[in-house]
């Protein structure tokens, strides 16, 4: 992908600068552009990775009726093409001394560890960025934050007809998890906590009582919520299922915590947004970004970070994804007069 797009940046006369993750796996790089003589202060940010191909059978992407389907097309390959179309442009309409201080910024690693953003900003951080993650072309000046916590319930394994002599760890798991859904803090009517359990497995053995279950559930956060104060709710609910699930043995664990924000409406790219939308015959629409993205890590690093794309979350990840091409060309006029009016 990284090839591809270099490929076509270079032949516009850019000059593409690899940065790349670790000297280990030197195929792994992020992609940097600048337009403008000075070091930008405005960046626009893709992710050209996608989440892993689990249920797709075809790989291509194919079109009809103005949508694009395939994995990535909102998520973020339409924010790609269109950031990538607004630098084509501004090169080809602009002389030199015209152009605008900003650069792109093409990245790797987004849907794992965001280590392509890391990678970056240990040696950048311009005042804002603008990233095109699926937004249906709302303008989210607020970000989720994110936790993920992980769950690990051990048995007693045993011939599958002897139950009563063993401990079913799936079992177990079950009710902790239905425990700790019942808990007032993840009921979906009362809070914006967002709640989902991603996944659950068991040790793989025929005809046993299985010894070994592990869960995983992803928590996005409102920007308010502090990601301790839900681990720590977690931790005192899980520990009161041991009252409930006699001779359970429970291990809680939490591999990522990301903190959400809130930027307001009151700076420079929202006043333009004003301006823009309207003039291009579109109705802005602000709304918090529900998910996680590299936004969380640009916000920690002191980067103040728009999220803004084509597509959306209701299609990303899944075998239907798909994104409306009209999105992808407005959204690449939007990011031309971001960059116009950036100052």
């Amino acid at each position: 992908m990284q090839l591809y797009l270099e490929d076509i940046l270079s032949r516009a006369g850019y000059r593409c600068e690899r940065q790349i993750i670790a000297e280990d796996e030197p195929e792994r790089y992020n992609l940097r552009v600048t337009l403008g003589t000075a070091e930008p202060d405005l960046y626009l940010v893709g992710h050209v990775d996608t989440v892993h191909a689990w249920d797709l059978e075809e790989y291509g992407a194919r079109e009809e009726n103005g949508i694009i389907y395939g994995l990535g097309s909102a998520d973020m390959k339409g924010g790609c093409a269109a950031m990538v179309e607004t630098f084509l442009a501004l090169r080809a309409a602009l002389e030199p001394d015209e152009q605008p201080r900003v650069g792109l910024l093409l990245v790797v690693g987004e849907e794992e560890n965001g280590d392509g953003s890391s990678r970056f900003l240990a040696e950048r951080h311009p005042h804002w960025v603008v990233i095109g993650e699926p937004t249906g072309l709302s303008a989210c000046f607020s970000h989720y934050g994110y936790l993920e916590a992980g769950f690990v319930s051990c048995g007693r394994r045993i011939h599958s007809s002897l139950p009563e002599l063993g401990h079913n760890a799936v079992e177990s798991m079950l009710r902790v998890l239905l425990h700790l859904g019942r808990d007032p803090l993840f009921d979906r009517e009362q809070t914006q906590v967002v709640y989902s359990i991603r996944e659950m497995r068991s040790s793989r053995a025929g005809f046993v009582v299985p010894d070994r279950c592990e869960a995983w559930i992803d928590l996005h956060l409102p920007p308010p919520c502090d990601p301790a104060e839900i681990e720590a709710a977690i931790h005192e609910r899980a520990a009161s299922a041991k009252s409930l699930v006699p001779g359970l043995d429970l291990e809680v664990s939490f591999d990522f915590a990301s903190r959400g924000y809130d930027l307001g409406q009151d700076n420079l790219l929202a006043g333009l947004l004003k301006q823009v939308y309207p003039q291009l015959g579109r109705p802005l629409r602000i709304d918090p970004f529900r998910s996680h993205s590299d936004g969380n890590l640009f916000f920690e690093a002191g980067v103040k970070p728009l999220i803004l794309g084509p597509g959306s979350l209701e299609v990303a990840h899944t075998p239907e994804e798909q994104t409306y091409f009209d999105q992808v060309t407005a959204a690449a006029q939007i990011y031309a007069a971001i960059c116009l009016g950036f100052t």
